[in-house]
């Protein structure tokens, strides 16, 4: 069920991307200061704490390697885990290096989520708005369909991918405080930037404001 509901995020956010193509994103920047908000949440209430019960300077050099992947990753993603895409309008080619960056965020994000946390929760509302704006990006790119389709299912496999792999593999249960540390370390640059950039020219807006704080009740009371 878990993996089913994680490639549905994706299969979702295409769906509504096909209903919102000819409209403006413009609402789209409260549902990504949700969804950073309800992700750094989760974070800090599901996954920090468990990581903490070893060596607290080790983990934090952990948490502070995934921060630098995550920085890595945009390089070639250009912060499409946070909104932002750049495709070429006049290059058609399958586009490998948002592909390779998105896939390793999205695998890593499979493996801390478990019955025993809420982090799938928070990974499906991540993940259902990364997916529409990617998708309406694809579509105004005039990107073929198959093009399309094949890079959203491939991403939408990664992160039950990441999840199979935790959940079967010994040599990764082994490690699972440091490969989660990292995945904090994701998450918490990933869900800050999402909030910092979510506000134009980073002006006081009311209402962002109580969407924030709404999404970090729910997160809490989960």
């Amino acid at each position: 069920m878990i993996y089913i509901l994680l490639f549905l995020a994706v299969a979702i956010g295409y769906v509504i991307a096909l209903l919102l193509n000819k409209k403006e994103l413009k609402q789209m920047s409260l549902f990504l200061a949700f969804s950073g908000a309800f992700l750094l949440a989760l974070t800090i209430f599901e996954l920090l704490p468990e990581v903490f019960t070893s060596s607290t300077k080790e983990i934090g050099i952990y948490i502070m390697a995934g921060i630098m992947l995550q920085i890595v990753l945009e390089f070639f993603s250009k912060g499409a885990e946070h909104g932002h895409v750049h495709l070429h309008q006049h290059d058609k080619a399958f586009p490998w290096l948002l592909f390779i960056s998105l896939s390793i965020h999205a695998l890593l994000e499979g493996f801390p989520i478990s019955e025993e946390n809420n982090l799938l929760i928070g990974v499906i509302v991540h993940k259902i708005p990364i997916a529409i704006i990617l998708s309406i990006f694809f579509i105004k790119a005039h990107y073929p369909r198959t093009t399309t389709l094949l890079f959203l299912t491939l991403f939408a496999i990664m992160t039950p991918l990441g999840n199979w792999i935790a959940n079967h593999y010994s040599e990764i249960h082994t490690y699972k405080t440091e490969i989660n540390a990292v995945v904090i370390g994701i998450f918490l640059h990933v869900s800050t930037t999402i909030l910092f950039e979510s506000s134009k020219d980073h002006k006081f807006n009311l209402t962002k404001l109580l969407t924030i704080i709404m999404a970090i009740v729910i997160a809490y009371f989960l």
